[in-house]
């Protein structure tokens, strides 16, 4: 870390859970558990000030699930329904919303880390999701965009850009499932509160594998970092 505070690195592994990895997770992400090694590799860096792992932990009645809605708008993958934003005078914001299989439900064990996963170098862990009527990809901001604790709170078990700025962070490092979805809404999101991302790239797996290179525009655009775990700025991770 440089003595200055310009570079204080933080690690968010995003939800490396059982029912996003093969073979038996409702949802699971195609090679979601090959990714584990790299994780690991960068969890034992001694740079990182902070090593977060965030799960989606829904409510059984969750939004998102394609069964708890009727048919015929309720196939996985493919049916989308409106949500509301949960923000106070915002109700009658909407967007649409994917269907998904029931996945993560909070305390079962799809919601688990994956033992993969050395969870012992983690020092905080995220709860996320389990608002049942708004779906929270990332881990600092509803589907509404929503950042404010006073509106995240039934979302979210912590306010991670709080953890972040108490530990004067400056770059946030993601990775984990999926690139497509989740990962990619944190790194993004991270920019918007302030801080430099990155997306190590072996690290991560996508929901649909060919839309990769179309997220890395989408994150390139947003102003977050794509880079190669042998990239220079990770061996700054590691004191090189």
């Amino acid at each position: 870390m440089d003595s200055d505070g310009s570079f204080v690195p933080a690690l968010i592994v995003v939800d490396m859970q059982e029912d996003f990895c093969p073979p038996n997770g409702s949802l699971a992400v195609q090679d979601g558990r090959s990714i584990a090694p790299v994780i690991n590799s960068l969890l034992s860096q001694p740079g990182f000030v902070a090593r977060i792992a965030t799960q989606d932990y829904h409510p059984a009645d969750h939004i998102s699930f394609a069964t708890n809605h009727p048919a015929p708008n309720n196939r996985p993958f493919e049916s989308m329904v409106a949500v509301q934003n949960p923000a106070p005078g915002k109700s009658a914001e909407t967007k649409p919303q994917q269907l998904w299989p029931v996945h993560c439900v909070a305390d079962s064990p799809g919601a688990a880390i994956i033992p993969e996963i050395d969870i012992r170098r983690i020092d905080t862990f995220v709860h996320k999701g389990r608002h049942s009527q708004v779906e929270m990809y990332s881990a600092f901001a509803d589907a509404f965009g929503n950042r404010d604790p006073a509106v995240t709170a039934q979302s979210v078990n912590l306010a991670i850009a709080a953890v972040l700025a108490a530990k004067r962070v400056t770059d946030v490092f993601v990775v984990g499932l999926a690139g497509d979805y989740c990962v990619k809404c944190t790194a993004v999101d991270a920019v918007k509160a302030g801080f430099r991302s990155w997306v190590v790239e072996e690290g991560t797996k996508c929901v649909v594998p060919a839309s990769w290179e179309k997220t890395k525009e989408e994150l390139g655009a947003a102003g977050v970092s794509v880079i190669r775990a042998d990239d220079a700025v990770v061996k700054r991770l590691a004191g090189e």
